[in-house]
């Protein structure tokens, strides 16, 4: 584990202190979680490790835009590390949208679609991805993107409008649902302007996602987004409206535009990331099947904000609440930045942060100790 000397997990008891020492020279990390869970360390060493997949056989798949790297982690015995890496691929262009269908990784590289087949199966020596979906109709490749796949199976893919505030070009600052089979494409949301991160509830099967708004308008302005998508085709106010009542001063909103609001705002600059439905058993009830998102952090703010992952606990399909699970931030000072959250096999939830290249893992005390007694 490149930079790390070595590392404590201490279970806090409301959101008290967890120390990491880094090395022997530096000072201990900090970091608060909730009651009851602990985190841990389970790979380092992975550059700007960013989003996340994961296979029915527990591999981990992590990309890495500034490498150009898919690594595959795999944890042998089952006791939360990392036993074996793999390098899946190198030198891609800036893979940082993934997915995991049927047995295939699928990568947005550039404007096409990879599929790496069977690759658990094929750890050791990779395959050589095949070319699913040609020419994705993007005016730049470079644009942020994240992608999953819906329960009917189609794929989603996020592309974000590549500007601080602008009217993006069609489809930049949309979401699109591709169907691998026939190559073809549907806009399914416009009006966003960078979703790193989405998925669908399990109670209804309607897709929520976090958009991170403009920058520099002042440090509390505008809120960042959570939405639903409730009805196919709505536009969700880039660039014309932020949250729900900032208007944008450079555009002025088409009178027969009809705007989806956000079910629900965050703080400005949190900068959400990923965003998850929390589908393991091993987190109390009160934890299960809720919305976790990870705040990225803000960049142009006088004083910092985000850095943490939270749950938005839901009721009858609106957000009630807002509960830091993890916080990064040491003192005022940034030690991680949540990317990508996914659940574990064994029902933790992995972290990404793509300051330090690390992948953490978030665990319940109780269901820890419980798979520990039964080995």
């Amino acid at each position: 584990m490149r930079g790390w000397k070595r590392i404590f997990c201490i279970i806090a008891v409301m959101l008290l202190p967890l120390f990491f020492t880094v090395s022997s020279q530096a000072r201990p990390v900090i970091l608060t979680v909730a009651k009851g869970f602990g985190v841990s360390l389970y790979a380092s060493g992975l550059d700007d490790a960013k989003q996340l997949a994961l296979g029915p056989e527990g591999t981990l798949f992590v990309s890495s835009g500034s490498s150009g790297r898919i690594i595959a982690l795999s944890d042998d015995n089952h006791d939360g590390r990392v036993d074996r890496r793999y390098v899946i691929d190198r030198n891609l262009d800036w893979p940082q949208a993934m997915a995991f269908a049927d047995g295939n990784l699928y990568v947005a590289q550039g404007r096409n679609i990879l599929a790496y087949r069977k690759i658990e199966q094929r750890l050791r020596r990779p395959p050589r991805p095949q070319v699913v979906f040609r020419d994705l109709p993007l005016s730049s490749a470079q644009v942020a993107m994240s992608m999953a796949f819906s329960p009917d199976g189609q794929l989603y893919l996020a592309v974000g409008a590549g500007c601080n505030v602008c009217l993006p070009q069609a489809p930049l600052g949309s979401i699109l649902a591709l169907d691998l089979q026939q190559s073809e494409i549907r806009q399914v949301a416009t009006g966003v302007r960078q979703v790193l991160g989405m998925d669908w509830s399990p109670q209804d099967n309607l897709l929520w996602f976090a958009d991170d708004s403009r920058e520099w308008m002042g440090d509390n302005l505008p809120a960042d987004e959570i939405n639903r998508l409730d009805i196919a085709g709505s536009h969700f106010g880039f660039p014309f409206i932020h949250g729900r009542s900032t208007l944008e001063p450079m555009f002025n909103r088409p009178a027969a535009l009809n705007v989806s609001a956000p079910v629900y705002e965050l703080p400005a600059h949190v900068s959400p990331a990923g965003v998850h439905f929390y589908r393991g058993q091993a987190f109390p009830p009160a934890y299960q099947q809720q919305l976790f998102v990870a705040e990225h952090g803000s960049d142009n703010r006088s004083s910092k904000v985000g850095y943490q992952l939270v749950m938005l606990t839901l009721a009858q399909n609106q957000v009630v609440k807002r509960s830091t699970i993890v916080s990064f931030l040491d003192g005022g000072f940034p030690v991680a930045r949540p990317f990508a959250i996914i659940t574990a096999p064994d029902g933790a939830m992995y972290i990404s942060d793509d300051m330090k290249g690390n992948i953490y893992r978030l665990f319940y005390r109780a269901a820890e100790n419980e798979q520990q007694e039964s080995k």
